[in-house]
């Protein structure tokens, strides 16, 4: 940020009419505004790669280098390794951890016989342990495995004492061509680019300070950077095959998905050409239906009033709700959704279905957003459908309570009489778990159950606020 400064002393007024260069009456502090440039400002592109790449240095090779952490059993579902027969399989699990022992052993032959040491038999028996120490290390810590190989490489070279083979004599070159190996495998590529540049660095510093006239750190260097590259690449195929094995399952997901929506699709197309076959006889047999009797009652006319209504908005829901399953860009519909001001119209078509209810509101009406108008009628639309299928004779009501932060709702009905001549559908709990799913939606409470007099009551309560409230 600049910081302007009023200049206290302009030696050079401006006067008008001349063309001398004019002086601004402020001065900008050039000093500390570079100083903030550099210490908080935007960094160069090479300045943030050299910071990324010393963090991951310190994360991968000095961030808890001596952590224990176990060499894993081999996997058993292998193409090769599930062919075994039952022992052979078990015993393959530990084929890694046989493999490193093979070559610990190796690197104490190696390091016991190669060169003239000045200890004799003990002497060579240390630098063949000091040299077998870091691959058996791998097993348990990889990354101080690594380090231990580094710090072994110099003191067998000085027990060795003769300075032929500098700086790794045969049994360390072993010893650290395993452990970069196997620790690559156990960790990723960029802790191997990391080991190979640490091990080159030891090279060139060993070869500058200590080097006679023949080193071995060219053949080392050139031998590790093969090797590493295989591990580098078997590590890309893994993630490769990982990848593409996650992808297979994903898609395999969205294949069995797909099919699941697609019998679902067929079901429903079957469900609306059965039920709206049934509801379209039903609507014509109601409709015609009093042209049948001579001079039938006004009662019977408005039943068979009622129950074409229902049957026609039965077709009219059932043909909305397949247009939602069937097609892939459904647009909702223009005609508005149903609120609690349509309320009135629903009570008055369940008494003419034969159901006694009244209905009570407490509390302020006030407007609530959508979505909870619209689960609040099919709320009060399902428990009174549910009381007309499974209470028949009964008298419900339903309760409105707009109270403080949301609306309450309560919808009970009586006991089945005793004298009733309609026996109670039986039904499957769909409609209460519909229910109970919409009050999930709105994070709301939902309470259902019988009643102590042999009824059924349904109570809810739905969290809202006034669309007004909300904008404010």
């Amino acid at each position: 940020m600049v910081r302007v400064v009023p200049e206290r002393d302009v030696r050079e007024p401006v006067c008008a009419g001349t063309t001398a260069p004019t002086r601004s009456a402020y001065g900008v502090s050039v000093t500390e505004t570079t100083r903030r440039q550099h210490g908080n400002g935007t960094r160069s592109p090479e300045y943030r790669l050299s910071q990324n790449a010393l963090q991951g240095l310190r994360q991968d090779l000095f961030h808890d280098p001596f952590a224990y952490r176990l060499l894993p059993p081999r996997r058993t579902d292998g193409p090769f390794v599930r062919r075994l027969p039952g022992r052979l399989r078990q015993a393959a699990r530990h084929l890694p951890h046989a493999v490193v022992a093979a070559a610990a052993l190796l690197a104490l032959a190696v390091g016991a016989v190669s060169g003239a040491l000045p200890g004799g038999d003990t002497g060579a028996l240390l630098t063949g342990v000091l040299c077998a120490l870091p691959v058996v290390a791998t097993l348990v810590r990889p990354i101080g495995a690594f380090w231990l190989s580094l710090a072994v490489t110099p003191l067998v070279s000085v027990i060795n004492g003769d300075g032929q083979d500098w700086p790794w004599i045969p049994g360390a070159m072993v010893c650290h061509l395993v452990v970069l190996v196997v620790v690559a495998l156990r960790t990723r590529p960029r802790t191997a680019v990391w080991m190979w540049v640490l091990t080159a660095a030891y090279a060139f510093l060993a070869d500058i300070f200590f080097g006679g006239y023949y080193s071995n750190g060219g053949p080392m260097l050139v031998s590790s950077a093969f090797a590493l590259l295989l591990v580098c690449l078997w590590h890309v195929r893994h993630a490769a095959q990982e990848q593409v094995t996650a992808e297979q399952t994903v898609t395999a997901h969205e294949r069995s998905r797909r099919t699941l929506l697609e019998e679902r699709t067929n079901i429903a197309r079957e469900l609306h050409d059965v039920v709206a076959h049934h509801m379209s006889v039903v609507a014509i047999q109601a409709e015609a239906a009093p042209y049948r009797v001579e001079n039938p009652p006004e009662e019977l006319e408005r039943a068979f009033a009622t129950i074409r209504v229902n049957a026609v908005a039965a077709l009219t829901e059932l043909r909305r709700v397949l247009g939602v399953v069937r097609a892939e860009d459904y647009e909702a519909p223009d005609a508005p959704q149903p609120t609690l001001a349509d309320l009135d119209a629903l009570l008055d078509n369940v008494r003419e279905a034969g159901l006694a209810v009244d209905k009570a509101v407490t509390g302020a009406v006030r407007e609530l957003p959508p979505g909870v108008e619209l689960s609040a009628y099919r709320i009060v639309q399902e428990a009174l459908s549910n009381s007309l299928r499974h209470a028949p004779g009964a008298t419900a009501r339903v309760e409105v309570s707009y109270v403080l932060g949301g609306l309450g709702l309560r919808v009970v009905n009586t006991a089945i009489p005793q004298n009733t001549l309609v026996k109670p559908s039986p039904g499957a709990g769909h409609g209460v778990t519909g229910m109970r799913e919409r009050v999930s939606m709105l994070n709301g409470e939902m309470t259902a159950g019988p009643t102590d007099d042999g009824g059924y009551e349904v109570a809810v309560f739905l969290p809202a606020t006034a669309p007004n409230e909300d904008e404010a």
